[in-house]
């Protein structure tokens, strides 16, 4: 059946885990939204941890036909695709001085400081995973949304790709001449979407010319916190990389006219929109295994320095249908 992680939380009966998945939830909007299709099997020892599917390219058209005539005949188009399921974390080591020094709050710390790093570890490959690049990894949505249908990129005289410049949107005009062409992108999917990603910069000038447009929405989440919509769509900021100070969807120098005579345009930015559902993104995960498992120091054992550990998974994200997600390249937000 499958699970979320509010689900899976429901069916621990670890203090320890029941915690750690709470912590992922708080501080992984991806985490906690998506929903896991737990029906790979760890066949042949592990080595099979593959999720086949097939992936629609076009949806069903209807028409009218006139009597004693027959439809045109119109198939969905669709691919076949898999990914291969892979487990993510870290580990860390405590003297077990320290431990007794601070009453178990150092293996505390080191716990949710992993648990951090592993959430900005996902989110960062759920956007921007290569497996040609991390043979151990998994492709993340700039890779598969690259040259499809939901790829939407600004022209420039009608004819070249080129950008969106949101520094200089100063009046209502402007900014609803903006929101026309994120209404424009967000048409091409085949419904609406449940978030829409950005770093920032481009969500807080998002946010600017939404608000001239009267289209911002205010609501809290589960835990309680404030967050923004647009037309119902929240908005998410997926932070900064494990380990460092750059953004997951970071601002780029990019050649905007692809070779023309624009050249390269720094601080461009992306946004994705994503509709969770099993019928469109959502995760994937082994058949009978918890989504998350902790491994805490144990020091009743010898040795001076012993190893914690948290791992989610083996996981992986998948795109069911091509317009279940979509990204809306160069905007130019510093």
């Amino acid at each position: 059946m499958p699970v979320s992680l509010a689900q899976a939380k429901l069916n621990t009966t670890d203090d320890v885990d029941l915690q750690v998945i709470d912590e992922f939830q708080k501080s992984s909007f991806l985490l906690d939204a998506l929903t896991f299709d737990d029906v790979v099997s760890g066949a042949g020892n592990g080595a099979t941890l593959t999720y086949a599917y097939q992936r629609l390219i076009t949806q069903p058209t209807a028409a009218f036909r006139a009597i004693n005539s027959e439809y045109t005949p119109a198939e969905v188009t669709k691919q076949r695709y898999s990914v291969d399921l892979k487990p993510l974390g870290g580990s860390f080591q405590i003297d077990r001085v320290l431990d007794r020094m601070a009453a178990g709050a150092e293996t505390a710390l080191q716990m949710s400081q992993k648990i951090k790093a592993a959430n900005a570890f996902f989110s960062d490959q759920v956007i921007n995973g290569d497996s040609a690049v991390t043979t151990d990894g998994f492709d993340g949505l700039s890779k598969i949304l690259t040259g499809t249908s939901t790829e939407y990129l600004p022209l420039s005289n009608g004819v070249t790709t080129g950008y969106i410049d949101m520094t200089t949107i100063d009046t209502k005009a402007e900014a609803l001449a903006f929101m026309a062409h994120i209404d424009s992108w967000l048409a091409l999917m085949d419904g609406t979407p449940d978030a829409i990603f950005g770093n920032r910069k481009t969500l807080a000038l998002f946010k600017y010319a939404a608000a001239w447009s009267e289209m911002i929405d205010k609501t809290t989440d589960s835990f309680g916190r404030p967050v923004q919509a647009y037309n119902g769509i929240r908005l998410i900021d997926l932070g900064a990389k494990a380990g460092s100070n750059t953004a997951v969807i970071d601002l780029v120098t990019r050649d905007a006219d692809a070779g023309g005579a624009g050249g390269n345009i720094t601080g461009l930015g992306d946004l994705y929109a994503a509709r969770f559902g099993l019928d469109g993104f959502h995760g994937v995960s082994m058949a009978g295994r918890p989504l998350v498992q902790t491994w805490l120091p144990d020091f009743t054992r010898a040795g001076a320095v012993k190893t914690g550990e948290v791992e989610l998974g083996p996981v992986a994200p998948v795109l069911k249908a091509t317009k279940a997600a979509a990204v809306f390249r160069n905007l130019k937000s510093a």
